[in-house]
C-alpha cells in the first residue's frame, strides 16, 4: 500500500479543519450565549460584566465542545467522500484505510493537544472570572446594576441603601442610607438629594450631596441631627482595577500542578473527592475524545459506506453517533462521578474503549482492502 500524497493530505486536512471550525462555532456561540443570558441579568450589560463573563466561559466551552467538532467534521468529510465515490478512487490508487485516515488523525491529535492546553491552563486560569461576575451579581457589588426603588444591604446587613432614581449611570437621586458605625458606636440615618458613585482601584466611594445625618449613640436615646454639603461613604463594591475578590476558591480554578497535589486532601472528604474526580476526568479525558471521536467516525463511515459511491442512509445516521457518545460521556463526567468517584474509572474506560473501537474498525477495513487487492493478482497467476 502507498503513502497518502502530500497534496491529498493537505486537501483533506484543510477540509476537516474548516469543517471542524464551522461546527465549533455553531456549537460554541449558542452555548456561550445561552449561559450568559441565563446567568446574567439585563443590568449586567450596563455594569460592564458581559466581557469578563465571556472570558470566564469561553475556554471551558471550547475544550468541551472541540472533540465533538472534530469527530463530526471527520465523519461528515468521509461521508461526503464515500457518497461521491472518492473512497473507491483512493482504494483504486492502492491507498490503505489508515493512509486515507492519516490527515484526519493528525488534525485530531492537534485538537487533542489544544484541548489539553485549554483544560489544563486556560480554563483554570479564567473560569474564576465567571464566578467573580456571579459573586458581583448575587451581592450587588456593581453600582450600575443597582435598581431604583429597592433596598440593598451591605457588610452583612450593617448598611442599607435606597435611592429613588438614576439621573446618570453614576449619579442617583433622593438617597436614603441606614447604617451602624463601629467607630462611632452609633446608629445613623442619612438622607441626601444626590449620590455620585466614584470608583477607585479597589472599591467604590459614594459622594453624598446636600443631605442630613441623624445619629443615635448606643449609650443614649438622644438623636443628633447635622446637615452637610458633601459626605463620603466607602462601599465594598467593584473597583476600577477588576472584580472584587471572593471568599472561596473552587477546585476547578486550581492550576494543574496544584490540582494534582490537591488529591491527597480531597480524599478525606467523599463529597470533595467526587468533585475532584469529576474535574479530573473533564481535564484529562475530555480532550482525548477529539482523537477518539475522529477514529470512531472514520471507522464507522468506512465500514458502513458503499464503496461504489451510492449514498447510504446508514452513512448519514453514523454522524449522529458522535454527538450521542459525546453527550453521554459529558453527563457521566458531570453527574455520575459526583454520585460516586468510582464512575471515573468507567468513564475513562469508555474513552479508551472508543479509541480502540475506532482503530479496530479502520484496521478491519484495512484488512479487507488488502485481501481484496490480492485476489486479482492470484487470478492472473493462475491464468
Amino acid at each position: 500500500m502507498q503513502q497518502t500524497p502530500t497534496l491529498l493530505s493537505i486537501y483533506l486536512g484543510k477540509r476537516i479543519l474548516l469543517g471542524a471550525f464551522v461546527v465549533q462555532v455553531a456549537l460554541t456561540i449558542p452555548v456561550v450565549m445561552s449561559a450568559l443570558f441565563h446567568q446574567l441579568p439585563p443590568a449586567a450589560m450596563r455594569g460592564g460584566l458581559v466581557g469578563p463573563a465571556l472570558i470566564g466561559t469561553l475556554p471551558t466551552v471550547t475544550y468541551i465542545s472541540l472533540p465533538m467538532s472534530f469527530g463530526v467534521a471527520a465523519a461528515l468529510e468521509f461521508s461526503r467522500m464515500a457518497s461521491e465515490g472518492m473512497i473507491a478512487v483512493l482504494y483504486s490508487l492502492r491507498l490503505s484505510a489508515w493512509a486515507i485516515a492519516r490527515p484526519a488523525i493528525i488534525c485530531a491529535l492537534g485538537a487533542t493537544i489544544a484541548g489539553y492546553f485549554c483544560s489544563s491552563f486556560l480554563a483554570p486560569r479564567y473560569v474564576g472570572t465567571m464566578h467573580d461576575v456571579l459573586n458581583v451579581i448575587r451581592h450587588s457589588l456593581n453600582h450600575r446594576m443597582l435598581e431604583p426603588a429597592q433596598f440593598y444591604t451591605f457588610e452583612e446587613g450593617k448598611r442599607t441603601v435606597y435611592f429613588e432614581r438614576w439621573d446618570t449611570p453614576d449619579i442617583a437621586a433622593n438617597v436614603f442610607i441606614r447604617q451602624y458605625s463601629e467607630e462611632k458606636k452609633s446608629e445613623e440615618t442619612i438622607t441626601a438629594s444626590k449620590a455620585e458613585f466614584r470608583r477607585n482601584d479597589s472599591n467604590v466611594v459614594m459622594i453624598l450631596s446636600r443631605g442630613q445625618i441623624q445619629s443615635r449613640p448606643d449609650n443614649s436615646q438622644r438623636v443628633r441631627v447635622s446637615d452637610f454639603d458633601e459626605y463620603a461613604i466607602s462601599l465594598p463594591m467593584q473597583g476600577g482595577k477588576g472584580l472584587p475578590p471572593r471568599g472561596w476558591k473552587g477546585v476547578f480554578e486550581l492550576p494543574m500542578r496544584e490540582f494534582l497535589a490537591y488529591r491527597r486532601f480531597a480524599a478525606y472528604d467523599p463529597r470533595i473527592y467526587a468533585e475532584w474526580s469529576s474535574e479530573a476526568v473533564k481535564r484529562m479525558a475530555i480532550p482525548l475524545l477529539a482523537l477518539a471521536h475522529t477514529l470512531l467516525g472514520i471507522g464507522l463511515v468506512l465500514n458502513v459506506a458503499s464503496a461504489t459511491g451510492r449514498r447510504s442512509v446508514a452513512t448519514s445516521a453514523v454522524i449522529g453517533v458522535i454527538p450521542a457518545v459525546h453527550i453521554g460521556i459529558l453527563i457521566a463526567a458531570e453527574a455520575l462521578i459526583r454520585i460516586h468517584p468510582a464512575f471515573a474509572i468507567v468513564v475513562s474506560a469508555v474513552v479508551i474503549g472508543e479509541i480502540a473501537l475506532g482503530a479496530w474498525l479502520i484496521q478491519r477495513q484495512q484488512v479487507g482492502d488488502v485481501v481484496t487487492s490480492r485476489r486479482p493478482l492470484g487470478g492472473l497467476a493462475r491464468a
